[in-house]
Order: C-alpha cells, then structure tokens, then sequence
C-alpha cells in the first residue's frame, strides 16, 4: 500500500469486497429474470395459453431476487458506506411490486409501462453495479504523513 504524499488517507486498492461480488451476482440473476418476463408475456401474446403461467412464475422470480437484493444492498451499505445500491434497489423493487399487482389485478395501461420502466432501471443498475469499483474503507496511515496543510519543515540553520 503506497502513500500519496499530498493526502493524509492512504491509496488503497480497487479490490472488489465479497459484499460487492454477492450484490453483483444478484443484481446480475434479477436482470436476467426481469428480461425474461417480456418474452414470456410475447409467447402468450402470440398464442400460446402456458405463456401466461410462465409469466406468473417468473413474476414470483423476479420478486423473490429482488428481495434478496435489498438484503445484499443492505450489507453493501452497512460493510461500504455506500447507499446508493440500496436506494436504487429500493426503487426498483417498489416499481415492480406496484407492476406485480396491476398485472395480477389486470390493469396492463399501468402493468406495460411499469415493466418497460422497470427493465430500464434494471438494466441500468446492473452496469451501475459492474461499472463501479466499491470503494474500499480509508485506513488510518501508518507513521507520519505530510499533507498540504502541514508543509515540510526546513532544517535549522538553511534558509
């Protein structure tokens, strides 16, 4: 670990944390269940009755991993100190239980859009998510070290 010499917190190394790689494998199965959910919706469109049971399925899916999102985003807010993937999920989660109930009370002027939105979001969280290194803790430096407030003291006796 090397030491800026202008920075009183040490560089640390863009490491990956296990709380980060678990949200990332999360946040990565919710995305590829929420895709799915169009096309399961498409075969049904397109004539075939079983369509719309994968549908429902894949809605109990999808809700399921975005609730164990919440949970790894939790533990990356509480192990990281960064909130973001929590809000974020939150927002997305929202979005899909009100999706969730308009589908399974038949209102599709709010279940379409909602769904298209929430791919969107989702997919944009999932690049967020694997675009980011977490950042790690700062740690206390070891020894002194010389910041731009404190500037180097000359020797006695030079000018």
């Amino acid at each position: 670990m090397t030491t800026d010499p202008l920075r009183a917190v040490p560089e640390t190394s863009p490491r990956t944390t296990l709380s980060e790689l678990i949200l990332r494998a999360v946040v990565s199965a919710h995305t590829v269940a929420v895709v799915g959910q169009p096309v399961f919706a498409g075969v049904y469109l397109s004539g075939d009755y079983d369509g719309l049971g994968w549908h429902a399925v894949g809605a109990d899916v999808v809700s399921a991993i975005g609730l164990v999102q919440v949970i790894a985003a939790i533990v990356v807010w509480v192990r990281l100190r960064r909130a973001w993937p929590f809000f974020a999920t939150s927002a997305v989660v929202a979005a899909e239980a009100v999706q969730y109930l308009a589908g399974m009370d038949g209102a599709l002027w709010l279940h379409l859009p909602l769904g298209v939105m929430s791919v969107a979001a989702l997919v944009v969280l999932f690049i967020a998510v694997w675009r980011r290194p977490p950042p790690r803790r700062p740690q206390t430096p070891r020894g002194p070290v010389r910041t731009v407030e404190q500037p180097r003291h000359r020797e006695a006796g030079h000018a």
